[in-house]
């Protein structure tokens, strides 16, 4: 089957095989997703269909009383064997010691993992029941990420957090009844995270062009379907409307799949993800309270956008970055970043020397390319949304924009925009930045936008 560039629906995507005119074969190990009203009722038979009986049931006791209780006396009474584990935690870590409490109350009798749960939840049973070599199942208490279909788990592993390579779901359940009656910061951080596409799809072309990277326009294209089916209901998502709602779990599940066709999260995050996984680990290494994925990644967002756009009018010395990266010195980038990433650190530097994108020789061989590109790159960022535009739309929908509003200081967002994309070996906006020898005189800019909006009484 090809991709023709028709608009598709999720379920157009799922057990097929596609020969895609990028030259790769897309496959997702995503058999079925029911996104609707009363989903749930439809586990059984979908685990009597796939030929399962012994469960491994695992929720946290949050989502246990939401969802979890209700499938476990349900299974039960269709006879099959259910093993329950229930987190009992304040605020579920994706760690290593969560995977020990997991581990610890393993019956190796089980088929099938059963995930009741969001981020955390499905990050760890992904992880896990790739390891033990068992398939598993999810089902969403609410739509606040775009994991849920994807084949890697973000843990947090060493104080580190590191993305690693997994498998996909065989079915993902999201009922509409369910979902709508989430938090409503939590159904705002789903839409925090499909409308940071723009600037990851950003960051994947500007890597096509300066790295020479894989790209698929199939893809870009699905996706950008995503951003735009949920660009359009975003203001019926505040009224909890049950369709618009599962419009949202649609395009996360649909963005999984993407990440799932490309083996990786290229097609789904970027360097606003980056933002948002080393302000993760900073707020639990200072034992701040958490915050959602989502919306770490919309105030990422309208940072990266802002960025984009002082970038537009920043007037380029190309002979003075390639001076800048001449003069790179890795001993004072290690000290930089065992003070800005802290326990974090270890892994961070083992990450730069495992692909040395920092080095002197690649930043000044990307230097020639970007420079013989640069109006083609500008268009690039001319494309994207407005920040104001971004920034207004997230308040429409009481969801954060910027970044004191959930407790990240002005220290954090500098290092932030100097330091975060380290968290991942990928090429971006940020990375660009560093390139061109503008991280900082950026970071001093963008502290600056965010204090005069305070000081304007902008912020709520």
């Amino acid at each position: 089957m090809r991709i023709d560039g028709k608009t598709m629906k999720l379920t157009d995507y799922l057990g097929k095989v596609f020969e895609c005119s990028c030259g790769r074969t897309h496959y997702t190990r995503l058999e079925a997703a029911e996104i609707k009203e009363n989903a749930v009722e439809m586990l059984p038979d979908y685990l009597r269909k796939f030929g399962y009986r012994h469960i491994y049931l695992v929720s946290d006791d949050i989502t246990y009383e939401i969802a979890g209780r209700r499938i476990r006396e349900m299974l039960a009474k269709e006879g099959f064997s259910v093993q329950n584990h229930v987190f009992r935690t304040k605020a579920l870590v994706p760690d290593e010691e969560a995977l020990g409490e997991m581990l610890l109350a393993l019956n190796p009798d089980f088929e099938v993992m059963i995930a009741v749960g969001t981020g955390s939840i499905n990050d760890l049973v992904r992880f896990f029941s790739y390891r033990t070599k068992r398939p598993f199942v999810t089902v969403a208490t609410a739509p606040p990420m775009d994991g849920f279909a994807s084949t890697v788990a973000a843990l947090i592993t060493g104080h580190c957090k590191t993305t690693y390579e997994t498998h996909s779901p065989r079915l993902i359940i999201g009922d509409t009844a369910i979902l709508k009656d989430a938090p409503f910061p939590m159904i705002s951080a789903g839409l925090g995270d499909i409308l940071g596409k723009f600037t990851c799809l950003c960051d994947w072309k500007l890597s096509r062009i300066i790295n020479g990277e894989y790209y698929c326009q199939a893809m870009v294209d699905m996706v950008n379907n995503c951003i735009q089916d949920v660009y359009q209901n975003a203001a019926r998502v505040k009224e909890k409307d049950q369709e618009a709602v599962g419009k949202v779990m649609e395009a996360l599940v649909q963005t999984g799949v993407a990440m799932s066709f490309a083996g990786n999260s290229r097609p789904a995050a970027g360097c606003e993800h980056h933002l948002s996984h080393y302000w993760e680990m900073l707020f639990l290494q200072k034992d701040l309270p958490p915050v959602l994925h989502g919306a770490k990644v919309g105030i990422g967002t309208v940072m990266i956008l802002r960025a984009a756009e002082l970038l537009q009018i920043t007037p380029v010395n190309f002979e003075a970055a390639r001076n800048h990266a001449r003069f790179y010195c890795p001993e004072q980038w290690e000290t930089d970043i065992r003070r800005v990433y802290g326990a974090a650190a270890d892994g961070i530097i083992q990450l730069e020397r495992d692909s040395g994108k920092n080095r002197t020789e690649g930043v000044l061989k990307r230097i020639d390319v970007i420079q013989e590109h640069w109006e083609e790159i500008q268009g690039l960022l001319r494309e994207l949304p407005k920040a104001e535009r971004m920034k207004s739309l997230l308040k429409q929908l009481d969801a954060p924009y910027y970044p004191a509003q959930k407790g990240i200081t002005d220290e954090m967002l500098w290092n932030g925009i100097v330091y975060a994309k380290e968290t991942r070996s990928r090429y971006t906006i940020l990375q660009l930045l560093w390139d061109l020898g503008l991280s900082e005189s950026m970071a001093d800019q963008l502290v600056a936008y965010v204090n005069q909006e305070a000081i304007c009484g902008v912020l709520d």
